[in-house]
C-alpha cells in the first residue's frame, strides 16, 4: 500500500531538490508558503488534517541566518512552534515525521566532527530557534527522525556555490573566509538519504547527522568551485573578523555521520563529487581536474 508523504518547504533547496528525485510520484506532496505558511500556527493543523499524511519530511525552516538576529520571534514560530504541531499530528495519527536541523546547534569549539551525543550551544539566534525546534519535536513525538546537516547547496535558490560563481563572473577578485570549517552538503544527497530512510523497511527515531564526506573551510571551497567552473577570478583567504556579520558562526561544525551510515546503510559521497554534480546541473562543469 502507498503511502501518502508531505513534503514542506517544496521551493526550498532540498524540497526542490527531492521533487526532482522522485519525478511527480503520486505518494507525494509538496507544499510551499502558499500552500502551508508556517507562521501561520493557527491554520497549520488544519492543513494538516486536509493533507492527511502518513509520513512528513519538513523541509520547510527560516533559514536567513543574519536577520534571524532582528528577527528570531518569526525564525521561533517557523523554526520550533510549527514543527511541534506537526510532531503532535504524527503522535495523534501515528504518522512518520523527518525533521532538518542544523549544525549550528553547536558553537564550534570542538577539533573533532561533532556526533548527535555532543553537547549543543548554539551562538546565533537561528541555531537557537533549531535548537528549540529540535527538543519539541521529540518532546511531543519521540518517534520522530531529526537530520542535522551543514553548508547546503544546489541548482536552486540561494546558495554559496552560486554565490561564487556569480561574483566570479563580475569581479576581478574576491575574499573569503578561511577560518570557519566544515562540510559542504548537495541538497541532492541530502534529498536521497531522506529517500532512502522513507523507503527502508525499518523506522529507527532520533537524531542523526548527515552532509557529504570530508570537511572544508569556506575559502577552499571556493577555490574548488573556482577550479571546477573554470573562473579566472582571484580568491584571497581572510579570517572571520575581517568579514563582520550579525550572527556569530560556529568556527568547526563538521559533522560525525557514523550513525546514520551504521543505521541506513546510506551511502555518503565526498564533498567534492557533490560539488561536481552541482555544478553539472548548473551546465557549467569543465571537468578542469583531468586538464590539470
Amino acid at each position: 500500500m502507498s503511502k501518502r508523504i508531505l513534503v514542506t518547504g517544496v521551493n526550498g533547496q532540498l524540497g526542490q531538490s527531492l521533487k526532482a528525485l522522485v519525478n511527480a510520484s503520486p505518494d507525494f506532496i509538496f507544499a510551499g508558503r502558499a500552500e502551508m505558511d508556517l507562521s501561520l500556527l493557527s491554520a497549520l493543523e488544519e492543513k494538516l488534517e486536509f493533507y492527511h499524511p502518513d509520513i512528513i519530511v519538513n523541509c520547510a525552516a527560516y533559514t536567513a541566518v543574519d536577520k534571524a538576529e532582528e528577527e528570531e520571534e518569526l525564525a521561533l514560530t517557523v523554526n520550533a512552534l510549527a514543527p511541534e504541531i506537526m510532531a503532535k499530528y504524527c503522535r495523534k495519527h501515528q504518522s512518520g515525521l523527518i525533521h532538518l536541523s542544523t549544525d549550528y546547534v553547536f558553537d564550534g569549539t570542538q577539533s573533532r566532527p561533532y556526533l548527535e551525543t555532543d553537547p549543543v550551544s548554539p551562538l546565533n539566534a537561528y541555531g537557537r530557534t533549531k535548537l528549540h525546534g529540535e527538543r519539541k519535536v521529540l518532546n511531543a513525538y519521540p518517534d520522530a527522525v531529526i537530520i542535522r546537516t551543514s553548508w547546503v547547496h544546489s541548482p536552486y535558490g540561494n546558495n554559496f556555490v552560486k554565490t561564487m560563481l556569480r561574483l566570479m563572473d563580475t569581479r576581478d577578485s574576491i575574499k573569503v573566509v578561511s577560518d570557519q570549517k566544515g562540510t559542504p552538503t548537495y541538497a541532492h544527497d541530502l534529498a536521497g538519504a531522506i529517500l532512502h530512510i522513507i523507503q527502508s523497511n525499518q523506522w529507527i527515531p532520533g537524531i542523526y547527522h548527515f552532509s557529504n564526506a570530508g570537511e572544508t573551510t569556506w575559502f577552499d571551497f571556493a577555490l574548488e568551485i573556482k577550479k571546477l567552473a573554470g573562473k579566472q577570478t582571484e580568491v584571497h583567504p581572510i579570517i572571520t573578523e575581517e568579514y563582520p556579520v550579525k550572527a556569530l558562526r560556529p568556527k568547526y561544525s563538521v559533522l560525525n555521520k557514523s550513525k546514520i551510515r551504521n543505521h541506513f546503510g546510506i551511502p555518503i559521497p565526498g564533498w567534492q563529487e557533490g560539488l561536481k554534480n552541482c555544478l553539472k546541473e548548473l551546465g557549467i562543469f569543465t571537468n578542469r581536474e583531468s586538464a590539470d
